[in-house]
């Protein structure tokens, strides 16, 4: 055993979790300190990677090593160990908000040019987007994902189950998607048959070639994929459901992922705005073009532009915003009480927490009167939509499910190596003119071609062999773990599918699936069979792609827990390691918020505590490392006692929040440490340390619950004060004494 294999990467990242982080974090190196396994911190948090980004640009004493690609490179390696939080997938209003709060505290890096007019500027925006959407994950994921829920966490809200809606056939909830013209219908797709590189070029009408993406490697074996979404159906799409919306006094929402697919989504939400907001965006159109707004921000863009407008120009254009929403449907909101709408920042809503917390609600949205209305939820792409309707759909025909019984569903997914989708960012482009897009090979011979328009958006997807073939092993492997049917969801139908189809066929016979069941369901077929076995109480593993890995494990999480934050979420690495996840719930800005303004934080950090035992656990078997196992165990315990006790953060200021929270956990994995008989050294201290918080309990509860009910000062929000946060996250005394002496 090493230095290097005990040693856990624990990072520091955004808002909520990261505030976290500074009263949990101190306990679990008291903890492993003591039993010989080094917790060291990496910050990939937001104004991290902004400064990492511009050393050239800073001081000495302000600059900050590139941790992203220190961690990537870690993640090849059989010794990773990282522990990973929830960080914010940056959005460009978030990220112009980061590098403001960076330059008023005197970093000279610079402002986001989001049409660059040089050399100079086109520099910084591509420094930039390594720093936008979801830059973290794919960085970090060389391996397949496994997330499933814990027992206790399970028992635990069969026991104590969250609140659903009542579903009933009368629900006019629904999802509405194109028919045609979308990534769906267009797709094609190849299995690259020589490794290499491949070319993708635009040829104009007037036959000029402008390349697109000069170099893309590609490996023999390799799933490669293309598609176009067409504006012009897109717009006709919006029109039509916008229209049927008013017509059916219906709730309107739209459903995309602006964080992660950073490049295409943004434009999809921006022409919603542009036809939501049809009159105001013609009439407007010199002033707004001046003004530089972006649709694709959102109309929240509009609304801060204008504010440099004259009193009676701004007034003009505010009302005939207000004119709109009279005209058309009702918008579903984010905060009713500010007027905040489902358009107003493409960060707000996103599809696999906004469908989820709908279907959880009856399929319902709040509606701009603060109450919950039926809902048209606008997913354009067909890949993904149909299931969530069929999800709809079967919650219509047999009510909400039971929390107390209802079934699991584990998930393994298709991540390594930047599949899918999830990859395709550096290869999505909004063409700037009519023509044909191809992806040709080395020898010049196209592999794929569509016909585009002007505004189309054009993307290619790479698949890489061996994560397919891990991935069809992790899937046999849960099977024969848990005797759960596993069914891969894949669309015979969508042309990348059929390829991984064929993948799947010739890899299953390398393992023994002997007695186990294996299913490959299209995507809503799928969610039909999940839904009717969770029903009965049966458990499902879903195998899936990367974005319905993503999304599932939102999905089902929030029906069977309330919450997609206490699932397990592991990743084998292909290389040997482990990156542990706590949680899929973001960062919760909103828990920052109430943080700030009333010092109660609801952030409940029992993802952290699970994927701190699993690691601990992981570590411990690969390197024989005894005490790390003995920790896991206890830890396991703690985690139990955890939610048997009911010490979970309360949303209500003057109860339990996140500090408190740790508390407890720390003082029952201390017993559990002191009960156990395998390490007499581990007996003895912590014996010591769970005496003393038992003992002091209620002071220290008392010295935590004194911070709570009065603003709090950070000094900063993307890039807060280290002393202040830490006082503000530590406030007990007498906790921080006992830590310090273990």
């Amino acid at each position: 055993m090493t230095a290097q294999t005990s040693k856990i990467i624990y990072t520091l990242t955004d808002e909520a979790p990261a505030l976290a982080t500074y009263s949990f974090l101190p306990i679990i190196q008291a903890f492993t300190g003591a039993a010989d396994v080094t917790v060291e911190t990496s910050d990939i948090s937001l104004a991290g990677r902004i400064i990492a980004n511009f050393p050239d640009r800073l001081t000495a004493e302000q600059r900050l090593p590139d941790a992203l690609t220190l961690l990537g490179s870690l993640a090849k390696t059989p010794e990773a160990n990282i522990i990973k939080l929830p960080n914010i997938s940056a959005s460009i209003p978030q990220l112009t908000a980061a590098i403001q709060e960076l330059q008023d505290k005197g970093y000279d890096v610079p402002d986001y040019p989001a049409e660059p007019t040089n050399k100079a500027e086109a520099d910084i925006k591509a420094r930039y987007a390594k720093v936008l959407g979801s830059a973290v994950n794919p960085v970090l994921r060389e391996g397949n994902s496994d997330r499933r829920v814990a027992a206790a966490v399970k028992q635990y809200a069969q026991k104590n189950p969250h609140r659903v809606g009542e579903w009933t056939a009368a629900s006019k909830s629904h999802v509405a998607h194109m028919t045609s013209g979308d990534f769906y219908g267009s797709e094609k797709s190849v299995v690259v048959q020589n490794a290499g590189n491949v070319k993708i070029e635009l040829l104009a009408a007037d036959g000029s070639i402008t390349v697109l993406r000069d170099k893309t490697a590609v490996l023999e074996g390799e799933v490669l994929d293309a598609a176009v979404m067409s504006i012009k159906a897109l717009r006709a799409f919006y029109t039509k459901e916008i229209d049927q919306a008013k017509a059916d006094d219906i709730l309107l929402s739209l459903h995309v992922k602006a964080t992660m697919m950073k490049v295409s989504d943004p434009i999809l939400f921006g022409h919603a705005v542009t036809i939501y907001f049809k009159d105001v965006f013609e009439k407007y159109a010199d002033i707004f073009a001046e003004l530089g707004v972006n649709p694709n921000n959102g109309v929240g863009d509009v609304y801060a532009k204008i504010q440099t407008l004259p009193d009676a120009q701004r007034a003009a254009i505010e009302a005939d915003l207000q004119a709109s929403y009279a005209k058309r449907p009702k918008l579903a909101m984010v905060d009713s009480d500010k007027g905040i709408t489902n358009l107003h920042v493409p960060s707000d809503v996103i599809i696999d927490a906004s469908m989820a917390a709908s279907i959880r609600t009856s399929g319902k949205m709040w509606g701009p009167d603060g109450n919950p209305y039926d809902t048209k939820a606008m997913i354009p792409d067909r890949c993904y939509a149909t299931m969530y309707q069929e999800c709809i759909k079967f919650c219509q025909e047999n009510g909400a499910f039971d929390v107390t019984t209802m079934g699991n569903v584990s998930n393994v997914g298709l991540m390594a190596q930047k599949a899918e989708e999830y990859g395709s960012h550096d290869k999505t482009f909004e063409l700037p003119t009519n023509g044909t897009v191809r992806v040709v090979d080395a020898a010049g011979q196209p592999l794929m071609e569509h016909r585009v328009e002007q505004g189309d958006i054009w993307r290619m997807c790479q698949t890489k062999d061996l994560p397919i073939q891990d991935w069809v092993k992790l899937a046999v492997n849960r099977a024969k773990a848990t005797g759960c049917s596993a069914v891969f969801w894949l669309d015979a139908n969508r042309a990348h599918d059929a390829n991984l189809i064929a993948k799947v066929k010739q890899y299953l016979p390398n393992h023994d699936t002997t007695g186990l069941d294996i299913k490959i369901l299209s995507p809503a077929d799928a969610m039909r069979f999940t839904c009717e076995q969770i029903k009965v109480g049966k458990n499902v593993i879903s195998v899936t792609g990367n974005v319905l890995r993503d999304y599932l494990t939102d999905l089902f999480p929030i029906l069977e827990l309330g919450t997609s934050a206490k699932m397990l979420s592991i990743v084998p690495l292909l290389a040997g390691g482990g990156l542990f996840e706590t949680g899929a719930g973001g960062s919760a800005p909103k828990h920052v918020k109430q943080f700030l303004s009333e010092g109660h934080l609801r952030w409940d950090s029992l993802g952290e505590f699970l994927a701190l035992a699993v690691t601990l656990e992981d570590m411990g078997r690969k390197t024989n490392n005894e005490n790390a196992l003995i920790l896991a165990e206890a830890l396991n315990k703690a985690n139990s006692q955890y939610l048997d006790n009911m010490k979970s953060p309360s949303r209500k200021v003057h109860e339990i929040d996140n500090r408190g929270s740790h508390f407890y956990l720390a003082m029952y994995w201390a017993q559990a440490l002191a009960e156990q008989d395998q390490n007499r050294d581990l007996k003895a201290k912590f014996t010591k340390l769970a005496q003393y918080l038992s003992e002091n309990e209620a002071k220290i509860v008392g010295e935590l619950n004194a911070a709570q009910g009065k603003s709090v000062d950070i000094g900063g929000y993307y890039l807060t004060d280290v002393e202040k946060t830490s006082q503000a996250m530590r406030p007990s005394e007498t906790l921080n004494t006992a830590l310090a002496v273990v």
